[in-house]
Formats: structure tokens, sequence, C-alpha cells
């Protein structure tokens, strides 16, 4: 293996304080991406399918600064959109479905059934859809906590529902 080969898939990582507790971030090297690393996975602690650190990963926090930065102005809420690269993950299908939670926009919510509706997979794909956004690797930062359920219920959240909720209320989109 050449050594570009070998950057492209080295994995780096950091943890970072937020409002929601120690969020643990994980990247590869990119030449496209503000700062240089593409996110792979955002994790917050207790997380259902959290990303634990590897044997093989470096721990390196300046390769998450633009990342770092942009969430402190979130949390602050200064910020309303990430323009953050993400390194590709899952399968087609999850892909799409990801694409639609990020086009929810600051401070929406959209159902489930709205966003199956938005895939092409209405009816009984609703549960399909509720199984991609729960491997969104990517908390906060595609967000799935803006999807509740049809009848405006907070459901489902992978770091709680507790954490869904705080999130939509910093957004201003709490449900009543």
């Amino acid at each position: 293996m050449n050594a570009v080969d070998a950057r492209e898939i080295a994995v780096v990582y950091t943890t970072v304080g937020s409002p929601l507790g120690e969020v643990l971030l994980v990247g590869r090297a990119s030449g496209t991406a503000p700062g240089g690393t593409a996110l792979v996975s955002l994790s917050l602690p207790g997380q259902k399918g959290a990303a634990a650190v590897q044997d093989g990963w470096r721990r390196e926090p300046g390769a998450f600064g633009a990342i770092g930065e942009q969430l402190a102005a979130y949390f602050a809420g200064g910020l309303t959109r990430f323009t953050i690269e993400y390194a590709d993950s899952g399968t087609e299908f999850q892909r799409r479905v990801w694409r639609a939670l990020e086009e929810i926009p600051y401070g929406s919510t959209m159902t489930y059934g709205e966003i199956a509706q938005r895939v092409g997979a209405s009816g009984a794909g609703v549960r399909a859809v509720g199984t991609a956004i729960g491997r969104n690797p990517l908390l906060v930062v595609r967000p799935c906590h803006r999807v509740i359920g049809a009848d405006g219920a907070l459901r489902g959240y992978a770091a709680g529902l507790e954490r869904k909720e705080r999130l939509l209320g910093l957004e201003g989109a709490l449900v009543s």
C-alpha cells in the first residue's frame, strides 16, 4: 500500500465537550474538507451504537478544529446549518434517508412518514426509514433529532429522548 492509500484510510479522533456530554468525533483525512478532516462519526455518551476508539486510531484534536468550532457555534445558538464534509458510509437506502434528514430546516420537524414519502418508501417503508435514521452515525450534525412521530410525540433517538428534547428546544422546535 502506498502512502496516499494509508492516509486515506487513517482514522483520527478526538473528544470535545458539549451541553450533551463529551462528544467523540471520528474522521478521515480529506483534501476537500474544511480543516482537512471528513467526519465519519459523532457519538454521544451512552448512545446506542456509538463509535468506540479502536486500536490503530490516532488521537488528533487539531484535525477537528473546524468541526469543533461549528459544534460550539451550534450549541451557542449561532449556527443553523453545518458545513462539514462527511465520509461516505451506509447503504444506498440509508444515504437517501440521511440526505432527507439534512434537508429538514433548523427549527423544524418532520415525521417518519414524511421522510418515507420523500425517499419513496411510504407505507410499510416507514419502519425501514426509522431503522436507517437509527443508524445515523452523525448525530447532531445530520439532524435525526428533527424527526418525530406522526402524533407529534418524540420518538426514538439513539442518544436518548431527553437529548432529542434538548436539541429541539435549542432550535426552538419543541412540539407541544
